[in-house]
């Protein structure tokens, strides 16, 4: 599981560095931003806490 979340992080990521500096996407790029951000923290803790 926690590997997936990484996978997912990642992903979410390189989608976010190609819309950022590819497209003209406007929120949709920062919301994918942060849904990375969240999926690596919630990696971390349940990496921390097993």
């Amino acid at each position: 599981m926690r590997s997936l979340l990484y996978i997912i992080a990642v992903i979410l990521i390189i989608g976010w560095l190609i819309g950022a500096f590819a497209y003209s996407a406007g929120g949709l790029i920062h919301i994918l931003l942060v849904l990375a951000i969240v999926s690596f923290l919630i990696g971390l803790i349940r990496r921390g806490t097993v």
